[in-house]
């Protein structure tokens, strides 16, 4: 049971699939809330699977019949609220504890109803299409993300594509739907043409508006206009586009179009899932790739320092980019998200993946994240356009200064604890490049992130 106001006299459950469990751990791990009749335990906890697997499966089999909670009613912007929404991505076969999913299954929690995705090939094309089976998944009403792979160097123009298509429907159903005025009547059409679809509520409204009025095209005569305004019709709500793939197509192979995407301003939101290394392909460094971090191509240490996508992102100006860690803050994550699909115009989400590839317990990889962020190695920060507005500075920065020594967080990770074994001296040198790495880029984003809207 549960004591906070928004669920006073309700029950929260946690229920876990035994089938789909890869025991991976980090539920545990970072589960907040201790189980005070059990000295050390916390709310959930590992058991071995055998005699548990009859009576879980059970309990799974009920807990999926359970109704969804009704989304215009859930608070989004709240992590307590947000989590109970149905996610639309899951059981992904990816790697025990991978970093990448939790982003995939928090954008579908969020817009997966209405999702187009573009997903560049590499892990997340592998275990996001692993036919027959997909874990995109849909909801009772059958609605759910329209997915699609590209390659890896042209994903970018794909979803751009698939942009500029669900635009043109979108204005094409509109000219159609004007033209039909006399025969739908005055009140639905500008209703549908007027409608406020920025949150839950409205998009609700709206597929009731188009569902009546696809009832009463129905019941007209089929005439040219009315055939295909029936065919479009469904463009009429609000479609969002997800242009989706990992560091190495971003910062590397496909950064031509992914730069081209941004500079188009059209209204795509791209989330890179970054795990700064090839994953997919063996580990090979990538341009994401920090100082000092071992990869194929660099197995004595990545000399040189990370491209800073967002900041380049930034400089156009009117794209909304924000750099995100889930283990370090979710509440920013989920706020980045929302904030990013509400933007008019290109967004860019660089999400923190924590990866196999980068020799951790994945079990404590959240924690992993966490101190990235309080080390400096990675930052949070928000920056968008809408505040240029509001005569505010559009840079937040959302991690605080580095607090913690790098050292540290490099001992938890092989990427880095392994050149220190095997060439202490270059791993000195590169540890303190690093370190200069971190205070420089600190220096800039707080400078940048304390001026006054305007100043020169």
């Amino acid at each position: 049971s549960t004591k906070a106001k928004d669920f006073e006299g309700q029950k929260y459950t946690i229920q876990v699939s035994p089938e789909d469990c890869t025991s991976c751990g980090i539920c545990v791990e970072i589960c907040p809330a201790k189980n005070k009749s059990a000295a050390g335990q916390k709310a959930i906890n590992m058991r071995p699977i055998e005699n548990l697997l009859a009576p879980e499966r059970d309990n799974w089999n009920f807990f999926v019949n359970i109704p969804e909670a009704t989304r215009t009613d859930l608070k989004v912007g709240s992590i307590r609220q947000q989590q109970i929404q149905q996610p639309l991505f899951e059981f992904s076969g990816a790697c025990s504890g991978c970093g990448e999913t939790p982003y995939l299954k928090l954008v579908t929690q969020l817009f997966g109803d209405r999702m187009v995705v573009a997903n560049a090939t590499g892990c997340s094309s592998i275990y996001g299409g692993n036919l027959p089976t997909t874990p995109w998944a849909k909801n009772d009403e059958g609605r759910g993300p329209a997915w699609s792979n590209s390659l890896f160097e042209d994903n970018a123009e794909f979803g751009l594509g698939m942009r500029v298509s669900l635009d043109k429907k979108n204005e094409y159903a509109r000219e159609l739907l004007t033209s039909l005025v006399g025969e739908l009547g005055d009140q639905l059409v500008e209703g549908i043409l007027n409608a406020d679809q920025s949150d839950e509520a409205g998009i609700f409204e709206q597929r009731e508006r188009v569902a009546l009025l696809k009832a009463k095209l129905s019941g007209m005569k089929p005439t040219q206009a009315v055939t295909q305004l029936l065919s479009v019709a469904d463009y009429l709500v609000k479609k969002s586009l997800w242009i989706i793939g990992g560091d190495g197509w971003a910062y590397d192979i496909g950064y031509g179009g992914l730069d081209h995407v941004l500079a188009s301003g059209r209204n795509v939101n791209i989330l890179v899932l970054d795990t700064e290394v090839y994953s997919n392909t063996g580990g090979q460094a990538s341009k994401s790739t920090p100082r000092a971090a071992v990869a194929k191509f660099a197995a004595g240490g990545k000399p040189g320092r990370k491209k800073d996508l967002g900041m380049m992102a930034m400089n156009y100006g009117n794209v909304y980019v924000a750099s995100v860690a889930m283990g370090a803050k979710d509440e920013q994550t989920l706020r980045a998200f929302i904030e990013a699909e509400a933007h008019q115009g290109p967004s860019l989400i660089i999400a923190y993946s924590h990866c196999i590839a980068h020799g951790i317990n994945m079990t404590t990889a959240m924690t992993d994240q966490k101190l990235a962020v309080e080390t400096g190695q990675w930052l949070l920060y928000r920056y968008n356009p809408a505040l240029v507005a509001e005569n505010k500075n559009p840079l937040q920065l959302d991690s605080k200064a580095p607090k913690a020594r790098l050292a540290d967080y490099f001992n938890m990770e092989n990427r880095f604890k392994m050149l220190m074994q095997t060439d202490p001296h270059t791993a000195e040198e590169l540890m303190s490049a690093a370190e200069g790495d971190i205070a420089a880029r600190w220096a800039m984003y707080e400078y940048l992130a304390g001026r006054t809207f305007g100043e020169s």
